[in-house]
């Protein structure tokens, strides 16, 4: 009989991780303490190998099906007029026309299906205490009866609570990147069905995603860092959008508006999580728990292709989980590191703080886009 593996986090690095665990003979059991998925959500690619991954789990086809359509990056005036744009085939990574790009509440509610096959799911629930024994990690949960795990697995997020209990306080490990990002369903997309549209002021943009069936709009603006900000506060968050936007959205006015009033809104901080060991004894992470530059770096693909190769790693030598644990690392931060590195020349692109680097931004699109 395989071992017995807690996964703290139902999203896409855990679901992925439980399917694959499960096949390899581990025993899986997922908690989230969310009571159910939500069923909005950014766009998130799924990119280069992260598209292997997914077609050997059998999931492309659905996904491929939930997908966007969006073939243009627009970046327009206040006015919504056209100042430069970009075909969307400029980012594709190295699977090419094989990536597909979703909204992450269909990635994951993807992902865990196949997972749930094998796995056992538990919902509104979350881990509280850990505690490492010889043999493995003695877990306290806030509503479910504690147990014995061989190995648990940190899969929860920018905010991991198993990182906290395992390593130390998230202000240890995490770097506020003065950057804040706000997500938002809306009624209506701006622009051509085919076409993810931009707004830029210095510093800040808002852009309107046409989605798939739901459009999303997405406030993105650097701001210093608030330390004692609570990313669960709308009201304050809602305080910080308005200074930044209002007045100064022309045509767009209407996407601040419905922040004013939206009960399903999405806000953090852009953050880079870095940790000297992802792994301490039987107790590992994986995915933004472990190494998020969060909504930008290929978040998702990331997160499938390392959990892919942690399970991997477990599947090689079942009986040595800390020689894979440190395979697992070993490989992962290879593909993990350039990503990283990426924040600085992601907001050039979509921020820049000046109207004359906007319009030098522009002037590089107009020249990619040839």
């Amino acid at each position: 009989m395989g071992a017995d593996v807690l996964i703290s986090g139902a999203g896409v690095a855990g679901s992925t991780l439980a399917y694959w665990l499960s096949r390899h003979g581990y025993r899986v059991t997922v908690v989230e303490r969310a009571t159910g998925q939500r069923s909005s959500g950014n766009p998130v690619d799924v990119k280069g190998g992260a598209v292997d991954v997914a077609e050997r789990m059998g999931v492309m086809p659905t996904l491929r099906a939930a997908g966007s359509r969006t073939s243009r990056l627009v970046f327009t005036d206040d006015g919504g007029r056209v100042r430069s744009s970009v075909r969307m085939r400029s980012f594709q990574g190295s699977a090419g026309d094989r990536e597909v790009e979703v909204s992450r509440a269909t990635l994951a509610s993807t992902l865990l299906a196949a997972a749930a096959e094998a796995a056992e799911i538990r919902w509104d629930d979350s881990v509280t205490a850990l505690t490492p024994t010889a043999s493995g990690v003695d877990v306290t949960f806030a509503r479910g009866e504690a147990a014995h795990f061989d190995l648990v697995v940190g899969a929860d997020g920018v905010h991991s609570a198993t990182r906290r209990l395992a390593f130390g306080p998230e202000s240890e490990f995490t770097r506020n990147l003065g950057m804040y990002v706000a997500t938002l369903p809306v009624e209506r997309a701006f622009g051509e069905p085919d076409e993810v549209v931009m707004y830029n002021l210095p510093g800040a943009a808002l852009s309107v995603h046409p989605g798939v069936g739901q459009p999303v709009a997405a406030f993105m603006f650097r701001h210093a860092p608030v330390p004692d900000l609570d990313y669960r506060d709308i009201e304050r968050q809602r305080a910080m959008i308005s200074a930044v936007y209002g007045g100064r959205l022309g045509v767009f006015r209407p996407y601040l508006d419905a922040v004013r009033v939206a009960e399903d809104v999405y806000f953090d901080a852009v953050t880079r999580v870095m940790l000297p060991h992802w792994s301490s004894g039987r107790i590992t992470l994986v995915g933004d728990a472990a190494s998020s530059l969060s909504l930008f770096g290929d978040g998702s693909t990331l997160a499938i292709c390392g959990a892919y190769t942690l399970a991997e790693e477990l599947g090689a030598t079942p009986g040595d989980i800390a020689g894979a644990l440190a395979r697992y690392e070993r490989r992962h931060r290879r593909l993990v590191r350039p990503r990283q590195r990426g924040f600085r020349s992601a907001g050039m692109l979509l921020a820049p703080k000046t109207r004359t680097g906007i319009a030098l931004r522009d002037n590089a699109v107009r020249v990619l886009s040839r």
